[in-house]
């Protein structure tokens, strides 16, 4: 899969393309006022607008084993090979150079392979190494399924393999003699097509063929009378269709980039070794979390835009029935501005620029639709209203109750801003960021409603919290938005001042100034998910189920204005003992551990890390833990920014080597990291 592989299903049955621009969902008075929303419209074409365009599987290589013939390759049959059929296998990943090397014996035969990946373009080389090749009996195979947007299926989904009537595939081998070393196949799929080039410079020479005319399977065979070695080696590229044939790199190349590529990644930007020289016996597992969680959201989520939950390890992921929602659904609106800041955030703090530049920039690309979808459709005064889930084409909106009442991703692009003003403190950085800055300032105001009975602006009703487990007609001033919307609006008007152009309007501090305070159980001295919830929410799981918010008001986020860090404290505490931690997954576990660090209880933050309901497969990949599928990369995204927050230090953290470790059994150093806010 890839971050620009999408194809846009045909329209629900019996509509049209003025159906789906007409559509409209309901309208909600919000304090009087009608807003219209993305839900409670047609349910067919909501579906169809969360499931196209969907990210595209673009193909699968593999290995093709033949039987053994008599010198001609017509005498030979495929073999139907399984996993249990190759003997003592053995894979290594070089994670310095990002070279992947396989070893197994298939009928007595040894074989190798080794695989990299180019980190400039979209091509993969293969090489072979095995008297199977010379024999005729081992190359690979190209497959191709059908993809499409369905909101039901079962996870992970890597496409259709069993409808080749539903797509085309056309191969086309250049003219020019018997001797073939590329060729390519053209993957048609309703309007859209993409290409897969084979060989190209310093590819060995090959046959290839389609299996059969009712399937999408191609074999690639090593043409015998040119093999001069047991090698067999190709490139393999993935493209958009184009009209022109690219310029492949050759395997040479692609081995090379991926080299070089992975080197400048380790040894250009920040490291931390937790594991020379500590003593406490669970450093080497975090450590070995460290660097897995560096590779994979290297290799998962360094495109230009928010990635899905599960990276390009499969396309999306079902959401059960009871989550929310009256019957299973899947997430493909595979652009996801919400959970940016856990995808992407670490980036600033690791000093991964040039990566983390590719997916903020969706804010400057969406800005236009999210004014639209602020002040055309719902009818606020100004500013850019940013969805929770969106498409990369059209930055609209996905249908949904949460996906629009959700308000807490509003804030994340003055974070991610006020991030590379600290590295990159020019006015070029300020006037690049202006506009967003401004635009998302302006809806926080004006969303912000003034209540003339308490003299203060009110966030909601209707809203719902980050944990999603209120009632959206009842939640009122919960206590993280309450927290964040101070913070950001602080961010803009501080932003205005630096760049020094125009004055800062007098909404934002006006409503920044006069938010409501943070709600707070005056009995116990705790704070409150919410205004008005019910005093005793801690012992209610409807309440105690999901993202535990609260810690967050100060671990994720540095003191804000009106917080009161004895309260903050009391209140982390008391999560650690009345929440339902089994229920919690992924992000959940570096947040509290950001807020225990941030505590002083740099032992309990450990704890969080490492907890038994946080966990990292065999190979680095994050479990989605009981609540969804594996792999969930935000955990790994959270995991990195703590890492990197209790390492290097945040702004008010006491002076001394990282502050956010025990200083019992654990000897922490740290390279090239920025501090957390």
């Amino acid at each position: 899969m890839s971050s620009w592989g999408w194809k846009t299903d045909a329209l629900p049955p019996n509509r049209t393309q003025s159906d789906i621009d007409g559509y409209r969902g309901v309208s909600w008075l919000n304090h009087g006022r009608p807003v219209q929303y993305d839900f409670g419209g047609p349910a067919d074409i909501e579906a169809w607008l969360r499931g196209s365009p969907n990210r595209v599987n673009l193909g699968r290589v593999g290995l093709r084993f033949w039987s053994a013939g008599v010198g001609n390759p017509a005498t030979t049959t495929a073999l139907n090979v399984s996993e249990s059929d190759l003997k003592g296998a053995k894979q290594s990943l070089d994670l310095w150079t990002g070279t992947l090397y396989s070893e197994f014996t298939f009928q007595g035969t040894p074989v190798k392979v080794t695989v990299a990946s180019d980190l400039t373009t979209d091509t993969i080389a293969i090489t072979l190494d095995s008297e199977l090749v010379v024999k005729g009996r081992l190359g690979l195979f190209l497959d191709f399924p059908w993809n499409e947007g369905k909101e039901k299926f079962s996870a992970p989904f890597v496409g259709y393999w069993d409808v080749p009537e539903k797509h085309t595939t056309n191969l086309t081998i250049p003219p020019g003699g018997s001797v073939v070393r590329s060729a390519s196949i053209r993957h048609r799929m309703e309007r859209d097509a993409f290409d897969t080039y084979i060989g190209g410079g310093g590819s060995d020479a090959f046959s290839i063929q389609r299996v059969s005319p009712a399937s999408h399977l191609y074999e690639i065979r090593p043409q015998l009378r040119l093999v001069r070695s047991r090698e067999f080696t190709a490139s393999i590229q993935f493209s958009p269709s184009r009209e022109f044939v690219p310029s492949i790199p050759s395997p040479l190349q692609v081995f090379a980039s991926s080299k070089k590529g992975w080197e400048e990644y380790w040894t250009q930007s920040g490291f931390v070794d937790v594991l020379t020289g500590s003593t406490d016996p669970r450093a080497e597992e975090l450590q070995r979390r460290i660097i897995l969680s560096r590779y994979l959201m290297r290799v998962n989520e360094a495109g230009d835009s928010p990635p899905q939950e599960s990276g390009l390890v499969n396309n999306g992921w079902e959401i059960p029935h009871g989550y929310n929602s009256p019957s299973p659904f899947r997430l493909t609106d595979l652009v996801h501005p919400e959970m940016t800041f856990w995808h992407s955030a670490h980036w600033a703090l690791w000093n991964n620029w040039s990566i983390l530049n590719l997916s903020s920039s969706i804010y400057a690309r969406f800005l236009s639709a999210s004014k639209s979808f602020s002040q055309v459709q719902q009818g606020w005064s100004s500013g850019a209203r940013w969805p929770k889930m969106t498409d990369p084409l059209t930055g609209r909106s996905s249908p949904g109750e949460l996906n629009n009442l959700l308000i807490w991703q509003q804030p994340h692009p003055l974070v991610f801003a006020l991030y590379e003003y600290r590295s990159f403190p020019t006015k070029r950085t300020l006037r690049k960021w202006k506009e967003v800055v401004k635009e998302t300032a302006n809806w926080m105001s004006a969303f912000a409603w003034f209540n003339e009975t308490t003299g203060r602006y009110d966030l909601g009703p209707p809203l719902h919290v980050v944990s999603e487990d209120t009632s959206p007609n009842v939640t009122l001033n919960p206590a993280f938005e309450l927290a964040y919307w101070r913070f950001g609006l602080g961010v803009a008007e501080e932003w205005l001042h630096k760049l020094d152009e125009e004055p800062v309007p007098a909404a934002w501090t006006t409503v920044r100034k006069s938010l409501a305070s943070l709600p707070m159980d005056m009995e116990d001295g705790t704070y409150s998910v919410y205004e008005g919830i019910d005093k005793d929410f801690w012992t209610d799981s409807k309440y105690t189920s999901d993202h535990p918010a609260l810690v967050a008001l100060h671990g994720w986020l540095p003191p804000t204005e009106g917080l009161d860090l004895d309260v903050a404290k009391r209140t982390a505490e008391k999560v650690w003992t009345h929440w339902n931690t089994t229920n919690c997954w992924g992000w959940d576990f570096p947040m509290l551990a950001m807020s225990a660090a941030r505590n002083g209880a740099q032992e309990k933050a450990i704890d969080w890390l490492l907890h038994p309901e946080f966990q990292f497969d065999d190979i680095g990949m994050p479990i989605g833990g009981t609540r969804v599928p594996a792999p969930y990369f935000p955990g790994a995204g959270s995991f990195l920014y703590a890492i990197a927050m209790m390492a290097a230090g945040w702004d008010s953290a006491k002076e001394g080597n990282a502050p956010g470790f025990p200083s019992n059994g654990w000897s922490v150093r740290v390279e090239g990291l920025n501090r957390a806010l």
